[in-house]
């Protein structure tokens, strides 16, 4: 009874994956094969006038409808194929003339990348994209001779043909039919694959190595850039929490000595009363010190870990939370410490924004990947922007290669989900 309650979600799921895998496939080759002969003839005809002085105007306003095309299968690559192509194009000056951005575009390679591929794209990329439809959809054929049919597709005497089976009578209809079973089979398990070779394809003619590491590059500097900017807003609220705290109290408490020795034989009543509040104000000074350091690095995080630690913060909190921990081992200090402090802000947003009355936290490893969930069922309407909390853990898990996910409809409830790359040892 288990094995069939868990194969028919399975099964099912294949079902849907073929049909939708077939809609997408059958959709973008509707639109691959007009969309690209319409960009490559107008970039030919817009290059062709730039000598008479016309394609200098057009050629710009003609590429750069080219590149979002091109950039809109970039989309759909990732999005419906889990493939990635980065784009790759130089930057243009915002004022730049007419004269300098047709050929500054033209002296892209890019650009050219993107023209090789629309002949790419409206032939092969076209047949592609179509096989999944048509792998899908001709085993139909097949059913509709077995049921009779083939006799109005033939003439008297004649012979129908269904791939490689020659249809004649109806024994040979239902072996029409058989074939349809067969290539229905296949579509099950390969159709998915087939729109995803679709968009291989494109990558392959469409991507670059140079653009790849161009992004990298570009989300490298980002990230260097935010922790150079962290490290110093950091170092700053240091200096400013030791200056206004700890650094006050203990200039107080020297004068409050420096009175004492002077009161030690006029007033000893006075000075026992300074003492008192020199004690006090070194164990205030004290307290001051710990909050600092467990703001920098928690002792409870270098002690007991990652999981100890955001148990320890759900403790603090005003509402009920629920901590669920599922880490095999421990990550690397930096990658602890980055992933507290945003475990930590997103429960202060929760806390103060929210309006939540109980928050659950899940916290697990696998695939070499931290993932930290942290959900309220407060008002919602959370986002990432500028300003907010959420955008600076955001910069801080960039630092990592990690990322940021907030599902936050209005009324909520809202998940924040976070995950950095690491290993556990």
């Amino acid at each position: 009874m288990n094995n069939d309650t868990k194969s028919g979600p399975g099964a099912g799921s294949r079902a849907r994956g073929m049909g939708v895998a077939a809609l997408r496939g059958l959709a973008l080759a509707l639109v691959a094969l007009p969309g690209s002969v319409l960009c490559l003839v107008l970039s030919l005809v817009s290059v062709a006038l730039i000598p008479i002085g016309v394609g200098i105007v057009t050629t710009p306003w003609v590429l750069t409808g080219v590149r979002a095309f091109a950039d809109w299968r970039r989309v759909l690559a990732a999005e419906w194929g889990g493939v990635r192509i980065p784009p790759a194009y130089r930057p243009l000056p915002k004022d730049a003339n007419p004269w300098a951005r047709t050929f500054g575009m033209l002296s892209d390679p890019a650009t050219w990348r993107d023209l090789r591929w629309l002949p790419v794209d409206m032939t092969a990329g076209f047949f592609t994209a179509l096989l999944p439809a048509v792998l899908l959809l001709y085993p139909l054929e097949g059913f509709v001779i077995a049921a009779g049919l083939w006799r109005a597709f033939t003439d008297a005497g004649g012979t129908y043909w269904y791939g490689f089976v020659p249809v004649t009578d109806q024994t040979s209809a239902f072996g029409a039919a058989a074939l349809g079973v067969g290539l229905l089979f296949l579509a099950h398990f390969y159709t998915p694959r087939l729109l995803q070779a679709h968009f291989r394809l494109t990558r392959a003619v469409l991507g670059s190595n140079q653009g790849e590491l161009a992004e990298r590059v570009r989300v490298l500097t980002e990230t260097r850039r935010d922790a150079v900017d962290t490290s110093a807003a950091e170092l700053r609220r240091i200096e400013r929490d030791l200056h206004d705290g700890a650094q006050a109290r203990l200039v107080a408490m020297g004068m409050d000595l420096g009175t004492i020795e002077m009161l030690l034989d006029k007033d000893p009543e006075k000075a026992r009363q300074l003492v008192a509040q020199a004690r006090r104000s070194s164990a205030d000074a004290l307290s001051e010190l710990r909050d600092l350091v467990r703001g920098i690095h928690p002792p409870v995080l270098a002690e007991r870990g990652l999981g100890d630690a955001v148990r320890a913060l759900a403790l603090r909190l005003p509402v009920a939370t629920e901590v669920t921990v599922e880490l095999p081992g421990r990550a690397e200090a930096p990658v602890e410490s980055a992933a507290y402090f945003a475990v930590s802000e997103v429960l202060t947003n929760a806390v103060k924004h929210a309006g939540a009355d109980r928050i659950w936290i899940d916290l697990h490893h696998s695939n070499d990947m931290l993932r930290i969930s942290v959900t309220d069922n407060g008002k919602g309407g959370a986002v990432i922007g500028a300003g907010s909390g959420l955008a600076g853990v955001e910069r801080r898990l960039g630092t990592f290669d990690g990322v940021l996910a907030v599902s936050s409809p209005a009324g909520g409830p809202t998940m924040v989900t976070m995950e950095i790359p690491c290993a556990l040892s």
